[in-house]
C-alpha cells in the first residue's frame, strides 16, 4: 500500500524559512516525477514544484520562483521543499504526490492535478507575525 506523508510545516514570520519533507513508503519516488501542491482556505490546490525523476528537471510556480527549492533524496526516498523568504500569500496546507505517468516535469502541464496520486494528508504552513 503507498503512503505519502508530508512534515516540516509550522508557524513561521515573514521572510523566514521552513523546509518541507515528503516521505513515501511502499512507492519508489526516485522512478517519477514528484510535485508540491499547496491549498489555502477558499482556494483551488495549486501547483507549486515538482521534480523530475532522473533528468534534473524541475518546475517552479511564477509566485514561488527564487525562493523555494526542490529536491530529493533517493536514498532516502524522500523530496523535499525548501521555502525561504516566505510571505502570508503562501500559507496554506502543502501536499506531495506522484506522477506516474511522467518522469519529467518543466512546465505547467506536467503539473496538471489530474495526473497525480496517492495524496498525503498534508502539513499546514502558517506565515504570521
Amino acid at each position: 500500500q503507498v503512503h505519502f506523508v508530508e512534515s516540516g510545516g509550522g508557524l513561521v514570520q515573514p521572510g523566514g524559512s521552513l523546509k518541507l519533507s515528503c516521505e513515501a513508503s511502499g512507492f519508489f519516488t526516485q522512478y517519477y516525477a514528484i510535485g508540491w501542491f499547496r491549498q489555502a482556505p477558499g482556494k483551488e490546490r495549486e501547483a507549486v514544484s515538482g521534480i523530475g525523476s532522473s533528468d534534473g528537471s524541475t518546475y517552479y510556480a511564477d509566485s514561488v520562483k527564487g525562493r523555494f527549492t526542490i529536491s530529493r533524496d533517493n536514498a532516502k526516498n524522500r523530496v523535499y521543499l525548501q521555502m525561504n523568504s516566505l510571505k502570508p500569500d503562501d500559507a496554506a496546507v502543502y501536499y506531495c504526490a506522484a506522477n506516474t505517468m511522467r518522469t519529467s516535469v518543466s512546465t505547467a502541464q506536467t503539473m496538471a492535478l489530474y495526473e497525480y496520486d496517492y495524496w498525503g494528508q498534508g502539513t499546514q504552513v502558517t506565515v504570521s507575525s
